[in-house]
C-alpha cells in the first residue's frame, strides 16, 4: 500500500541537479508503469484471442500490479528525499 506523502514545513528551493534527478525518476516511473499497463492490455487481448492460454496469461497479469506499486513507491521516496518531506 502507498502511504500519504507529507508536506514541507519550509519553502523548498531545488538545484538544477535536483530537478534533473526528479525528472529522471519521474521518467523512469512513467516508463515502468506504461510497460506494465501495456503488458496488461496485451495479455488481456491474448486471452480473448486464445482462451486456452488463460492460465499462463493470468500469471503475467498478476505480476503487474506489484511492479506498478514498486515504481510509484520508488518515485515517492526520491521525491520525499529531494524535498525533505516525511510521510503524514
Amino acid at each position: 500500500m502507498l502511504r500519504r506523502m507529507g508536506s514541507p514545513i519550509h519553502p523548498v528551493t531545488l538545484t538544477p541537479e535536483q530537478v534533473a534527478a526528479l525528472n529522471r525518476s519521474l521518467s523512469k516511473m512513467r516508463h515502468d508503469i506504461n510497460n506494465s499497463l501495456s503488458l496488461i492490455v496485451a495479455t488481456s487481448t491474448l486471452i480473448k484471442l486464445k482462451p486456452s492460454s488463460i492460465d499462463q496469461m493470468t500469471r503475467s497479469l498478476h505480476k503487474q500490479p506489484p511492479k506498478i506499486s514498486e515504481a510509484l513507491a520508488t518515485f515517492i521516496a526520491d521525491f520525499e528525499k529531494v524535498l525533505g518531506v516525511t510521510p503524514d
